[in-house]
């Protein structure tokens, strides 16, 4: 599985930006998908997952009410749509996939370049 994600940039705070994260390879619709942020200088952090059925589990502390994650098998695509950005929002932002995970892991099989989200105040 090879992971791409895009929709990065550069957004004022308050804003919205929605990032996707394509997937080629066999089997996607297995696939359990997460998104991980990092900020300069700090670990990677979990954000949201979205597991093959649908199941869906968020950072709340960080993103709460802010963040959805959404997938669509037949594009082989997982969407995260980011509003009500912060400025705290700003990191590179990654996806990745396994089979079977605990959500929060990071020790999730397969990773995407990251793609760069900058919140401005």
């Amino acid at each position: 599985v090879q992971l791409q994600a895009s929709g990065g940039g550069l957004m004022q705070a308050g804003g919205s930006l929605e990032l996707s994260c394509r997937a080629s390879g066999l089997g996607f619709s297995r696939y359990d998908i997460a998104w991980f942020r990092q900020a300069p200088g700090k670990e990677r952090e979990f954000v949201a997952a979205i597991s093959w059925s649908g199941g869906r589990e968020f950072n709340d502390d960080a993103v709460k009410g802010r963040f959805t994650i959404s997938r669509d098998n037949a594009l082989n695509t997982v969407y995260l749509q980011m509003n009500s950005l912060k400025p705290e929002d700003t990191a590179v932002y990654y996806c990745a996939a396994d089979l079977k995970v605990a959500p929060t892991s990071k020790e999730y099989a397969y990773w995407g370049k990251g793609t760069q989200v900058t919140v401005s105040s």
